[in-house]
Parts: structure tokens; C-alpha cells; sequence
């Protein structure tokens, strides 16, 4: 995997660099948006660990961006560790994580593993995997909605496609696979980024929540994914396995 690390921090970038490399990662180094966008257009990126703070402009801005022009590219956030709003927007705007500053380099290859897993086969920790469905076999519809695990697309009722992000559509897939189940929010979290969530003040999962809400116009309905109080979410509608000949 390349990997595409974004930070002026001369410092830290070398230690990251060396670091990242000694754990069989591909990568690039960049010192700001500018040299950052010019690496994504020469291609060839699987993940960006982008620091929010860089001396032209925010990483905040360009995670937006990128949200909007390659949804499927991950995206973890480097933030200052008092920066707590940083930290809300990023996710808001669709970052796949964050790591607040200063942290071991041993979390960050962690979350990095963590994501690019999702990204590859979206299992629920503690969960059998089970065998890929064939290509155009087993979709998940509901709603008039359509998930194809294969491709990770997903369809409104007139067929055009949403874009997610992958941890938009990793978040659907568990509850597409627990279907009237009442998840936490410390279980979503656990599946959805490998730990758990005790600070009662994180709002990791609910941020991720409103995201995946407002993309299928279900933000203040609720219609599909309900909010039980102190219990966590639950998806509502019906859903049926569409397995489709080739």
C-alpha cells in the first residue's frame, strides 16, 4: 500500500516516514496542500494522513474536497490534541479517522491498518467472514434503495448512484447485516474503527451517523435508522438479498 503523509513538521514527517516504511508501507511525503495535490494528481495513492494545520491553507479544506472528487480514497486526520472542534468537523466533512497530536506512531499504523481493512473487506470485529459474493449476486435492497457489497454502490429508488465515503458505507454495511438489531454507540465504534469509545463526550459515531442520515434524506426523519435513547441506533426498514444471475 502507498501511503501519501501530509505534514510541514520537518521532524515529524522524517520519523513518520522512516517509520511507516520499517512497517512494509509505501511513501510519499508531502509539505503542504500544494505538493499534497500534486502527488494525488500523479496517482497511484491508497490512503492520505493529512495534517490539519499546513502553511497554505487547511486540511480540512482539501478533506472536503477530496470528499466530493474521489470519495473512495481514505483520508485520517492529524489534529492538534486540543483541537476538538477540528476533530468534529473532519469527520462531519467525511474523514475516515483521526489522531490527535502528540501520539505513538504505533496507534497510527493501527488506525492506517484498521481503515485500509474496511476499505477491503468491511467485516464487524469478532465476526466469521463470509466467502465474496460473485460478482452482481447478492445485493442488499431496502427501500427501494440498492448496496452491492462487491462494488460498495449504492443506489436511491431512480438508480443514480450516492457516493459514500468508505466509512459511511462500512457504518451502512453492519447495519445492513444486523437488521432490527439495537447497536451501541461503543459497538459501532469498536466495528467501525477497532476500539471502543468510554469518553462519554466522543461523538465519533454520532458525527458518522448524521453523515449517513443526510445522504439518504433520512436527517430529522429517522425513518430507517432509529435513535434509541441511551440504547444507541437501529436500522428499521426491510431488507431482502437480491441474488442476481451474471
Amino acid at each position: 500500500m502507498r501511503l501519501l503523509l501530509v505534514d510541514d513538521d520537518a521532524e515529524i514527517r522524517a520519523l513518520l516516514g522512516r517509520y511507516l516504511e520499517a512497517q512494509g508501507f509505501r511513501i510519499r511525503l508531502a509539505t503542504s496542500l500544494h505538493e499534497c495535490e500534486q502527488a494525488l494528481i500523479e496517482g497511484g495513492i491508497d490512503l492520505v494522513v493529512l495534517d490539519v494545520m499546513l502553511p497554505d491553507g487547511s486540511g480540512l479544506d482539501l478533506c472536503r474536497r477530496l470528499r466530493g472528487e474521489r470519495p473512495g480514497l481514505p483520508v485520517i486526520l492529524l489534529t492538534a490534541l486540543k483541537e476538538d472542534i477540528d476533530r468534529i468537523v473532519g469527520l462531519e466533512i467525511g474523514a475516515d479517522d483521526y489522531l490527535g497530536k502528540p501520539f505513538n506512531p504505533r496507534e497510527l499504523v493501527a488506525r492506517i491498518r484498521a481503515v485500509l481493512r474496511r476499505q477491503a473487506s468491511p467485516v464487524p470485529a469478532g465476526a466469521t467472514p463470509e466467502p465474496a459474493p460473485a460478482p452482481g449476486e447478492a445485493l442488499y435492497r431496502f427501500e427501494g434503495y440498492s448496496a452491492d457489497p462487491v462494488s460498495r454502490a449504492v443506489r436511491d429508488p431512480e438508480g443514480r448512484e450516492i457516493a459514500l465515503t468508505g466509512t459511511e458505507f462500512d457504518l451502512l454495511r453492519i447495519f445492513l447485516d444486523h437488521p432490527g438489531r439495537l447497536l451501541s454507540r461503543d459497538a459501532l465504534s469498536e466495528r467501525l474503527y477497532g476500539r471502543s469509545s468510554p469518553d462519554p463526550l466522543d461523538r465519533t459515531v454520532d458525527v458518522a451517523m448524521s453523515r449517513l442520515r443526510r445522504k439518504f434524506g433520512d436527517n430529522g426523519v429517522f425513518r430507517m435508522f432509529k435513535t434509541v435513547r441511551n440504547g444507541g441506533y437501529q436500522f428499521a426498514a426491510r431488507i431482502e438479498r437480491d441474488a442476481r444471475l451474471r
